[in-house]
């Protein structure tokens, strides 16, 4: 997530009242998410990723806003949920032809916005559909995997062990800007302390969800969460920081916005739904 990979300055005075914030979220949360994805009923689970989707893609729209870029920002919203739900779909021919004509719909909206002569909208508005549409659809598909309530655990709970350990280390012991360019926050320190969490999370839950890989595999599909994972944070804070923002929003406290809270599950979610599929026998 943007910002978990620390701060440099050690000792940073909100760190506390942060990690109670997120603390607080989690002990509401995590119970509540456990429940939706082993125990309740599919329909609520998908009803959730859709839900994250539009408003991922409405938090989105809103930077671009506030930064004075102009965007169809309806057109975005509906877009990204929409392909995002095409997910459910039993063939992937409906997927494709949803995303087609989400992309097809905002390619042609200058043609029907009066006055609206420029690429900059359509290309902002592309943003959010491909971006947390697609990506976030392969949540469905993962959980669609056998075993795939277990998986969709094990991604969540290795991803944000990361980002967790990432947090904290960063903002004790950083020292050493990750990439000052993008987010001077973000330091070597944390990202070496998310890399080693996601390895040691990914072994301890491959037994518990997955215990028919190996060490070896549940540890490798953890290096590949802890790398993956914080490209993804890398990118959306180049997106914040173009537009000049330091949150996406404040919808949950002690993460920022919903967009905070998924950037690195908004590319770990794709890279173990085709670990799992291509290399975990879960296909």
């Amino acid at each position: 997530m943007a910002g978990v990979l620390a701060v440099t300055t050690p000792g940073t005075p909100g760190l506390f009242a942060t990690l109670v914030k997120r603390t607080l979220t989690a002990a509401v949360g995590i119970p509540l998410f456990v429940w939706m994805v082993t125990t309740g009923p599919y329909w609520m689970f998908a009803l959730l990723l859709v839900a994250l989707s539009g408003a991922a893609a409405w938090e989105l729209m809103r930077m671009f806003e506030r930064a004075g870029r102009a965007v169809y920002s309806r057109l975005g919203v509906v877009g990204a949920a929409a392909v995002t739900a095409s997910f459910l779909a039993p063939s992937f021919t409906v997927t494709a032809v949803v995303f087609t004509l989400a992309v097809a719909a905002t390619l042609s909206a200058p043609v029907w916005a009066e006055g609206a002569l420029a690429v900059e909208p359509v290309a902002a508005t592309l943003l959010p559909i491909v971006y947390v549409g697609w990506l976030l659809g392969h949540g469905l598909l993962l959980r669609e995997l056998s075993d795939g309530a277990h998986l969709v655990l094990f991604l969540v709970g290795t991803t944000w062990a990361g980002e967790s350990a990432a947090y904290v280390i960063g903002s004790a012991v950083g020292r050493h800007p990750l990439s000052p360019g993008i987010s001077p926050r973000k330091t070597v320190e944390g990202a070496a302390g998310q890399l080693a969490a996601s390895v040691t999370a990914a072994a301890g839950l491959g037994v518990w969800f997955v215990p028919q890989w190996s060490a070896a595999t549940a540890m490798l599909a953890g290096g590949l969460l802890g790398v993956v994972g914080q490209i993804g944070d890398l990118g959306e804070s180049v997106i914040k920081r173009s537009l000049g923002a330091k949150d996406t929003g404040g919808l949950i406290p002690g993460h920022g916005g919903v967009l905070d809270r998924l950037d690195g599950l908004l590319f770990n979610t794709p890279a173990l739904f085709y670990y799992a599929s291509w290399f975990g026998g879960r296909g």
